[in-house]
């Protein structure tokens, strides 16, 4: 999800809700204690530099449990980090400690704002010799070729 998806989804909600990919509620009397941006400048497997930016929120879990973090509230946040920070339209990463710090992808799934397992990959696969998968084919998918097909009895083998 990119930024000015959740800046037009935040005035249509009522409360600010995050569940993890598994179902699971972030407690609802979480903070966002950062937004910002952060830039990735490194070079893959292959040697090909490369730079990734994204926005970064962190989700905290304080001891106030009376606290309810509002839609505008955040939109607020956001606008005033777009406005001091220069923060631009880029995909949103979320920080958020569960066993460990973890970060996510975002989405919305029409009630609330799900954070969606990251994983890693080799962005040089070629580079380091891993083979291009396999397309599967079924054979009872293939058709044969009746000219450059043998048949018993035919003489090609």
């Amino acid at each position: 999800m990119k930024l000015s998806e959740i800046k037009e989804i935040l005035p249509t909600l009522n409360n600010v809700e995050f569940q993890l990919e598994n179902g699971d509620l972030v407690p609802e009397h979480f903070h966002v204690t950062e937004v910002g941006t952060v830039t990735k400048n490194f070079i893959d497997c292959g040697g090909m530099v490369r730079s990734e930016k994204t926005v970064n929120f962190q989700l905290w879990n304080a001891d106030d449990f009376e606290h309810r973090l509002k839609p505008a509230k955040l939109l607020g946040i956001i606008r005033l980090s777009e406005e001091k920070l220069g923060i631009e339209d880029h995909q949103i990463e979320v920080e958020y400690q569960n066993t460990t710090i973890g970060r996510f992808d975002l989405e919305f799934n029409g009630k609330n704002f799900v954070l969606k397992n990251k994983t890693t990959a080799c962005l040089a696969q070629d580079a380091c010799g891993i083979p291009p998968e396999k397309q599967k084919v079924k054979l009872s998918d293939l058709s044969p070729d009746q000219a450059s097909s043998c048949t018993p009895g035919s003489g090609c083998c």
